[in-house]
């Protein structure tokens, strides 16, 4: 069994240094520049006049959402009266009258 740990760990020693660089000992990592990067720090800040637009469009969206809600609430309350549940009768309610026997 000893044999077989030392056998493993001399195929990961073997892998582990011809993986590293002869010359200064570092492993060989691939540049891409294809594009920004934002793993882990944040992307590029966005222009002026996009943050700006973004800014106006959202005061835009919410004036309008809260202009309609406060001047056609009917929209969410209904356009008619609710009716009155004293006024209904046991029958519009299908409740059976007291005496009623099955």
């Amino acid at each position: 069994m000893l044999s077989s740990r030392a056998v493993l760990l001399g195929r990961l020693l073997q892998r582990s240094l011809s993986s590293r660089n002869a010359v200064s000992g570092i492993r060989k990592q691939i540049v891409r520049h294809s594009h920004d990067v934002s793993y882990r720090m944040n992307g590029p800040k966005p222009e002026l006049w996009a943050r700006a637009g973004g800014q106006i469009a959202g005061g835009l969206m919410w004036w309008w959402v809260l202009w309609h809600l406060f001047h056609e609430y009917e929209h969410i309350t209904g356009e008619f009266e609710y009716p009155d549940p004293t006024a209904w009768t046991n029958a519009e309610l299908g409740i059976p009258p007291d005496n009623f026997e099955e």
